[in-house]
């Protein structure tokens, strides 16, 4: 299962204190969708609020990024631009 790292203080504030947790998905949405089931409004969060890297990679946006049981997604706050 994909293991997921939360950095921001806001994700525990939806998990209880958790920053790190397996999900059982094989896409970045369904992650999502896995833990908005699991933490409820942590999806929406995620989509307004955080960048999402996969195995080093960062994105902006969740994508349809594929997922192997070995992938580590972290959650980390949106690069803001001006």
């Amino acid at each position: 299962m994909p293991r997921v790292v939360a950095t921001c203080s806001s994700i525990r504030d939806f998990t209880g204190g958790l920053a790190l947790f397996d999900v059982d998905a094989d896409t970045v949405p369904r992650l999502i969708r896995a833990l908005d089931a699991r933490y409820p409004g942590l999806g929406e969060h995620i989509h307004r609020k955080l960048a999402i890297a996969v195995d080093g990679d960062i994105h902006q946006e969740a994508g349809d990024i594929a997922l192997t049981p070995a992938s580590e997604v972290v959650l980390i706050p949106k690069i803001g631009g001006g």
